[in-house]
């Protein structure tokens, strides 16, 4: 690819730390940056060597040297600031989960389909190495059957009330910071749940600490999906088939190894990749190439499926009781 995008990092917290030392690794242009301090900017570009920063949102959407821009605001905060820079004609990498809610979600597809530019959930998961690889292994039939998955995102983080994690305003819980890894996995092997069957703990906060969720399909598949804030579990995922099985090593929603187990006990397939950073950067592969070819859809994952499965996510809160400040 010849005609790189000039990328905009909105917001200068940890995520954008790593999602911008991944496109540095990796030789993307990161133009500018833009924080709400001056400040923060100044830091966060003297430390990436970035030129351009910006003491608010709104003056790195006004950047006319800068072409997409990825926003890593709190969660309540995605669909505001992407709309901002969709309206200043950027395209958009919108850090999951996509928005707060589904309606927000399919307001913010419309208006970048008005526009005519692209807006793509950040799942990078799906973009990895060894994702790409089992998905190819599904479609050649090494595993017969896809009939279920297992899968858990669990990790023991803060109890302090007032961390982000744990705050209600800012759409804090395990659902829609570690449980839409798993949910997202799901979709992409089965598409969308046809029953939703969920419970819940919470913290004192009213925050979801923990979310265990079965999802029901045709075809006689499952989902069994584990996902916790307040304790660390082995963060592995199996995909089982009627001729084989899938054994994705820890951490699985980041660049590791799996191994392909037949019915018989012999191992068919180790799977091993390196690759440079955390892997963020194939999500920023993806949307350089969709804007070249003219695809504002998408298609590893699609904005119509990161709106549906924030209907999942909301199908979900319905039935733990879970609703955020001002909806």
């Amino acid at each position: 690819m010849t005609d790189r995008l000039r990328w905009g990092i909105l917001a200068t917290g940890g995520i954008a730390r790593a999602f911008t030392n991944d496109l540095k690794l990796n030789g993307f242009t990161v133009q500018a940056v833009g924080s709400r301090s001056q400040s923060a900017a100044d830091g966060f570009a003297a430390e990436f060597g970035i030129p351009n920063a910006h003491g608010s949102y709104a003056a790195l959407a006004a950047d006319p040297e800068v072409d997409a821009v990825y926003v890593s605001t709190p969660h309540p905060l995605h669909a505001a600031s992407a709309r901002l820079m969709l309206e200043s004609g950027k395209h958009v990498l919108v850090e999951k989960p996509f928005t707060l809610n589904a309606r927000e979600a399919q307001q913010l597809a419309d208006f970048a389909a008005e526009r005519g530019l692209l807006v793509l959930e950040a799942m990078w998961t799906r973009y990895l190495p060894h994702m790409v690889r089992i998905r190819e292994i599904i479609a050649e039939g090494t595993l017969g059957e896809v009939r279920s998955l297992i899968a858990d995102h669990t990790q023991k983080l803060s109890d302090d009330p007032v961390h982000r994690i744990n705050a209600l305003e800012l759409g804090g819980g395990a659902l829609l910071d570690l449980g839409i890894y798993p949910i997202s996995f799901s979709w992409d092997l089965f598409g969308a749940p046809l029953t939703i069957q969920s419970t819940a703990t919470f913290k004192r906060t009213g925050a979801d600490a923990q979310i265990a969720t079965i999802f029901g399909y045709g075809g006689a598949r499952v989902a069994s999906l584990l996902s916790a804030s307040d304790t660390l579990g082995p963060n592995t995922a199996s995909v089982l088939g009627t001729l084989a099985r899938i054994e994705i090593d820890r951490v699985w929603y980041t660049p590791t190894s799996f191994s392909v187990i037949g019915a018989d006990g012999a191992v068919l397939e180790e799977f091993r990749s390196e690759v440079a950073g955390r892997g963020m950067h194939f999500q920023a592969e993806a949307v350089e190439r969709l804007v070249a070819e003219g695809n504002l859809r998408g298609d590893t994952l699609t904005i119509d499926e990161s709106v549906a499965i924030m209907g999942t996510l909301d199908a979900i809160r319905a039935e733990i009781g879970l609703r955020y400040p001002g909806e």
